[in-house]
C-alpha cells in the first residue's frame, strides 16, 4: 500500500493541476519568434522546474518519478496506472493503435489527430515504446498523416510499424527486406482470384446510384466502397446500406463461380448464372452479422433462402471472407485468414518484440479481435472511446474499464506515462 499512500500524499499536498498546465503549456506551445513570448515560455519553464524540485525534495526515493506523474498525469489517470501495476506488474512495450474514431474523430478533432495526443506519441517512443498504427487505411493515406503528425525521424526509425488494410499488408521503415510485407500474397490462389472477380466488377457493374454516391477506397487487396458524402449523414448511411447488398451479391456470384462445385449447381457454365448465389451470400453473412441483418431488412433484402440452404462447398468459402459493416462509412470485403491480429503479429515480428504487453486502443469490431487476442495472451491492455461499437465497449469495460472520450486518446496515452513510470520504480 505504500505506492497508494504516496500518490495520495502528492495529489493532496501539490497543485498537480497547475503544474499540468504549465507543463502542456512547456510542450504544446514552443517559443515564438517572440521576444515576449520567449520570455513568457521561459518564466513558465522555470516555474514548472521549480515545482518540480519541490515534489522531487519530498519524495526521495521516487522523487523524479512523482514529479512527472503531477506533470502529466490527473489523479484519476495516475491511480488507474498503480491499479494496472499492481494487476499485471508491467508496463506496457508496445502501443497498438486505431486511427478513425479512435486517435482522431470527424465529430470531435475535426478530422485531425489533436496536438496533445501526437506530443505524448512522441513523448512515449522516445522514452522506448514501439508504435504500431493499425487502420483499414490505404498505407498512402496512413504515411501522409504519420509524418505529418510525428514527423520523418519516428516513422522512419525502425520502431514504427503500420498494419494497414485491417491487415493485408505491414510496413515497417528501416527493416531492410522485411520494410513492407504483402500478407494476401501467401493466400490461396482460389481466394485471390474471387477477390479479383469482386473487383474488376465492384464499380462498373454498380447502378448507376452506387456509381453516382460511392468510391472504391484505393486498396491492395481488400474491396472497400466508400460514400462521397460526409462520413455518419444520413445520405453516407443511405448509400451505404445499399452498397452492402450489392457487394454481398457480387461475393455471392464470384464465390460460386470459383468454387464450380457439381453440388452447387454452379460451374463455368450458363447454369452459374441461375444459382441463387446472390441469396446464399446474404443468407451466411446475415446469420453470422445482427447488423447485416438489420440492413438487409431496411433494404427489402431478405433472402429467400436460409443458411442451412447454403451448399457446404459455397459455405466453406464463406468461412474463409470477411464481410464488414461500418455504419455510414463503409462497405468492405476482406480475408478472414487477413486481419489485424494477423497483421500485428507480423509487426510485432518485424520490430522484434518476443513478449508484448501491448496497450490496444480502437473502436470496431476489427479493433475488438486484437483486444480478445492480447487479453487470451496476457499480452497488454485495451481502450476504447465512448462512441466505440457495443461489442467493443462491452469487452474494455469487463476488462479494465479504459474507455475514453470523443477525441481524448491522450488520456489513455496520459494512464499508460504513468504506468510506465511506475513499472521502472520496480
Amino acid at each position: 500500500m505504500e505506492r497508494y499512500d504516496q500518490l495520495y500524499r502528492l495529489y493532496d499536498e501539490f497543485d498537480a493541476a497547475t503544474l499540468r498546465a504549465l507543463q502542456d503549456f512547456v510542450d504544446l506551445f514552443p517559443p515564438v519568434d517572440s521576444r515576449v513570448a520567449l520570455e513568457h515560455w521561459q518564466e513558465v519553464g522555470d516555474e514548472l522546474d521549480d515545482r518540480k524540485a519541490e515534489i522531487r525534495g519530498a519524495f526521495p526515493d521516487a522523487g523524479e518519478t512523482f514529479a512527472e506523474l503531477a506533470a502529466r498525469a490527473t489523479r484519476e489517470q495516475a491511480f488507474t496506472a498503480l491499479d494496472l501495476h499492481a494487476k499485471y506488474d508491467r508496463g506496457v512495450n508496445v502501443l497498438v493503435l486505431d486511427v478513425d474514431e479512435t486517435l482522431r474523430s470527424a465529430g470531435g478533432t475535426d478530422n485531425e489527430i489533436p496536438r496533445e495526443t501526437l506530443h505524448l506519441l512522441t513523448e512515449l517512443h522516445e522514452a522506448g515504446t514501439p508504435i504500431v498504427v493499425c487502420t483499414g487505411q490505404t498505407l498512402e493515406n496512413v504515411k501522409g498523416f504519420l509524418i505529418q503528425g510525428l514527423g520523418n525521424e519516428i516513422v522512419h526509425s525502425g520502431d514504427l510499424s503500420v498494419v494497414y488494410e485491417a491487415g493485408t499488408g505491414v510496413f515497417t521503415p528501416g527493416h531492410g527486406a522485411d520494410t513492407k510485407r504483402l500478407l494476401y500474397d501467401d493466400l490461396d490462389d482460389d481466394v485471390r482470384a474471387i477477390f479479383d472477380a469482386v473487383r474488376s466488377r465492384v464499380l462498373s457493374d454498380a447502378p448507376e446510384e452506387l456509381r453516382r454516391g460511392c468510391h472504391l477506397q484505393g486498396n491492395e487487396f481488400n474491396v472497400t466502397m466508400k460514400p462521397n458524402f460526409e462520413t455518419g449523414s444520413d445520405e453516407a448511411r443511405e448509400v451505404i446500406d445499399r452498397a452492402l447488398v450489392y457487394e454481398l451479391d457480387l461475393l455471392g456470384d464470384a464465390v460460386a463461380a470459383e468454387v464450380g462445385d457439381d453440388e452447387t449447381g454452379t460451374g463455368d457454365d450458363e447454369s452459374a448464372a441461375d444459382a441463387p448465389a446472390g441469396d446464399w451470400a446474404r443468407a451466411y453473412y446475415a446469420d453470422q452479422d445482427p447488423e447485416i441483418r438489420g440492413v438487409l431488412e431496411r433494404e427489402g433484402g431478405t433472402p429467400d433462402c436460409g443458411p442451412e440452404e447454403v451448399p457446404d462447398p459455397i459455405r466453406d468459402t464463406f468461412e474463409r471472407i470477411d464481410v464488414a459493416y461500418y455504419e455510414a462509412d463503409a462497405a468492405e470485403i476482406g480475408s478472414l485468414e487477413l486481419n489485424k491480429v494477423v497483421g500485428v503479429e507480423a509487426a510485432f515480428e518485424v520490430l522484434g518484440i518476443d513478449d508484448p504487453f501491448a496497450a490496444v486502443l480502437g473502436d470496431s469490431k476489427s479493433d475488438l479481435r486484437v483486444m480478445e487476442w492480447v487479453a487470451e495472451n496476457d499480452a497488454g491492455i485495451a481502450a476504447a472511446p465512448e462512441h466505440a461499437s457495443r461489442d467493443v465497449l462491452d469487452h474494455v469495460i469487463r476488462t479494465d474499464e479504459l474507455v475514453f472520450d470523443r477525441g481524448k486518446a491522450g488520456d489513455v496515452l496520459r494512464t499508460v506515462f504513468a504506468l510506465n513510470r511506475l513499472a521502472n520504480l520496480g
